[in-house]
């Protein structure tokens, strides 16, 4: 947890789930650069944020339980970046009921009057969103976004430019920026281009001739990546047992487990709800209507019960927005353990350099190579 100090006053902070050992702050300069230009503290003018305020990809909620008094709509596509904002709110005594928290599935409000945007990793994902927001967006509406100078690029202008109206950036202030866009009603008013569908061809193995759907801001969406392509070559049989596609993306991995196993019942799980809406279509779209399956925006594995899994595959990753960490894989790991049947498995793709076999060895007391190449390994620890 962190103290962040913002115009209104301090706040406690934390990413969600909450973890000591986690050295990574709940907000980052962005963010209070941000804070400080609403409030005008920042020498201009304070933004008037009486009308219809939406807060587009709060990372952990720091803004909007920072502008909780002003009722904004916070709009995430991360389960876990909604649940960090009900933390915060709690521990910070804010009523819940001060703000609507949105995914990005859900339709978002008519009108929009001021418009603040922390800036994503996928210009897909910004792209979309911009487009599904652009109706309510109008000619006096404030559009301010904001990120780390790493996350703003000439595209990035270009995208709110060419949706909404003319861009333009700040200053650089502790290696951050602000972005001002002025809305023009001249701009005609266009569908997202979002989702996009291909087909896979020979070489995706087992999902060869596979139909795969992905929403925005899915990892790899116009091809298949490479470490899901080589887990593809090595998929276990499931035998007809319970079967999750971890992580699922855009469901490639478990698609391919049901098509070779149809007596299989799949899970997917995923945090983003872009993935799993991306997932169910790429399912629907292959699979057999009579197939068992559930899809499930969620924390990992916590909401499958303990000892009811008997197969997890799972291609984690190691990322969380800018900062890279094992705290994500290490959650899957422990969360596939306790969910696994006593002789149930957990097969595993990542970078050889991650070492990813360390870590299993030490939870489940086994691990084998099943497969690997220069780049990639394929890990199999069995629950005992």
């Amino acid at each position: 947890m962190n103290r962040f100090t913002t115009p209104r006053g301090d706040l406690e902070l934390a990413r969600f789930p909450e973890d000591p050992r986690d050295p990574l702050r709940a907000w980052d300069s962005a963010d209070e650069y941000l804070l400080r230009h609403l409030a005008g503290t920042d020498g201009g003018e304070p933004v008037d944020l009486s009308g219809s305020v939406v807060v587009l990809g709060d990372r952990w909620g720091a803004l909007t339980t920072a502008l909780a008094g002003d009722r904004p709509v916070q709009i995430t596509d991360s389960f876990l970046g909604q649940e960090a904002t009900r933390a915060n709110l709690a521990r910070n005594g804010v009523d819940a009921g001060a703000v609507r928290l949105l995914s990005t599935r859900d339709t978002p409000p008519d009108r929009v009057d001021v418009l603040l945007v922390r800036v994503p990793k996928s210009l897909a994902l910004l792209e979309d969103q911009l487009h599904r927001l652009a109706p309510g967006v109008h000619e006096g509406t404030v559009v301010i976004g904001t990120g780390r100078v790493t996350e703003i690029h000439t595209s990035t202008l270009q995208l709110f430019e060419r949706i909404l109206g003319p861009t333009r950036t700040s200053l650089a202030v502790k290696k951050s920026r602000l972005i001002f866009c002025t809305p023009d009603p001249g701009i005609a008013r266009r569908p997202s281009p979002w989702p996009r569908s291909y087909e896979l061809g020979a070489d995706a193995g087992a999902a060869a001739g596979m139909t795969v759907t992905n929403h925005a801001g899915i990892f790899c969406a116009e091809r298949l990546d490479i470490g899901t392509r080589f887990f593809l070559g090595h998929l276990p049989r499931s035998g007809g047992g319970r079967v999750v596609d971890l992580g699922c993306g855009n469901g490639v991995v478990g698609t391919a487990a049901a098509l070779a196993d149809p007596g299989a019942e799949l899970v997917f799980v995923d945090e983003s709800f872009q993935a799993v809406a991306s997932a169910e279509a790429t399912f629907r779209a292959n699979a057999g209507a009579d197939a068992k399956v559930e899809f499930l925006v969620g924390d990992g594995l916590a909401a499958v019960p303990a000892g009811s899994v008997d197969l997890v595959l799972n291609n984690p990753p190691f990322h969380s927005h800018q900062a890279t960490t094992d705290t994500t894989a290490w959650r899957m790991f422990t969360g596939s353990r306790r969910a696994l049947a006593p002789g149930g498995e957990l097969w595993v793709v990542g970078n050889r350099h991650l070492g990813y076999h360390v870590k299993l060895r030490r939870l489940f007391g086994n691990c084998e190579v099943v497969a690997s190449d220069p780049k990639f390994v394929v890990l199999r620890s069995v629950r005992t």
